[in-house]
């Protein structure tokens, strides 16, 4: 402390590196809330924005031949910004889904999860897979309604679910619910093939242009009653169900692998819910584990 001092004190000399990094620091805080101030990273970034778009107005009045250049330019740029806004948000989304894990070890039995599932949850892009009215939420870490009486998962718990399945590049996993079709697009990015079943039509058709509008060619979409699991294309070295079933479906356990993975959300709409891990040994037999409390809506099935 005092060498730091004396150093300091030198003629010429400047400050220790992390004293001039939190120099900086503060004064582009004093700078954004001067020019903008106190407001969001969002908002900073919007005003930013607009500050340019009228310093590019007036510069189109002023020579028009630029409103070609710009009209060529300015659509890709602004989809760029957006984008790196939405990366920063994914980043944050990833801290704090890995505190949730560290608070609920004592549940799970682990203190952090596959850092593959990470990566793919900073990666894949969620807002792609919410309604335009419920964007400015999708990395927040809670669910949010997709429509029909629906929702798209918590993050927290759609890495959770992802981890425990224990997958790999050549797993093949059937997911029932489809819903906005995220959780297919992160298993996606895992194994070598998902299919998955919606039984409310619309959502199912959405979810299956916008997974082949992302690029997500190893998905397949059917619209049926997940109850009954998908037989032709069985075993499955997985299967994760997103809705609340009030006990586990035999035809689900019969098509899962010997040496298989489910996790399923069991109990009532008004009762309380456990994420329910199930594994199936070689020989046949089937093991359970209560992992979580949960709630997520009831697994709908055909009238």
């Amino acid at each position: 402390m005092t060498a730091m001092a004396g150093e300091a004190g030198r003629e010429g000399a400047r400050p220790p590196r992390f004293v001039r990094d939190e120099m900086m620091k503060r004064l582009a805080r004093w700078l954004r809330q001067a020019l903008f101030g106190r407001r969001s990273r969002a908002a900073h970034a919007r005003a930013a924005r607009s500050v340019v778009a009228s310093r590019v107005a007036a510069a189109i009045k002023a020579w028009p031949a630029l409103a070609l250049v710009f009209a060529a330019w300015s659509g890709a740029a602004l989809a760029a910004a957006d984008e790196e806004e939405y990366a920063w948000r994914r980043a944050v989304l990833v801290k704090q889904i890995e505190a949730d894990v560290h608070a609920t070890g004592r549940y799970i039995g682990k203190d952090r999860l596959d850092a593959r599932v990470i990566e793919v949850i900073g990666a894949v892009k969620r807002h792609e897979f919410v309604p335009d009215s419920e964007k400015p939420y999708a990395y927040i870490n809670r669910p949010l309604p997709i429509g029909y009486g629906q929702t798209i998962s918590q993050p927290y718990i759609v890495a959770l679910m992802t981890d425990l399945l224990g997958i790999d590049e050549d797993s093949v996993v059937l997911e029932v619910g489809t819903g906005s079709g995220y959780q297919a697009a992160i298993l996606a990015e895992l194994v070598e093939r998902v299919y998955t079943i919606e039984i409310i039509e619309p959502l199912g058709e959405r979810a299956r242009t916008r997974l082949e509008r992302l690029g997500y060619g190893n998905v397949t979409v059917r619209i049926g009653d997940g109850y009954y699991g998908w037989e032709e294309r069985a075993p499955f070295d997985a299967i994760v169900v997103t809705a609340a079933a009030s006990f586990v479906p035999p035809p689900l356990i019969a098509q899962l692998k010997p040496g298989g993975r489910m996790v399923i959300p069991v109990g009532g709409r008004f009762l309380v819910q456990q994420l329910v891990l199930i594994e199936k040994a070689a020989d046949g037999s089937v093991t359970t584990r209560q992992m979580l409390p949960v709630r997520f809506v009831p697994l709908v099935r055909k009238k």
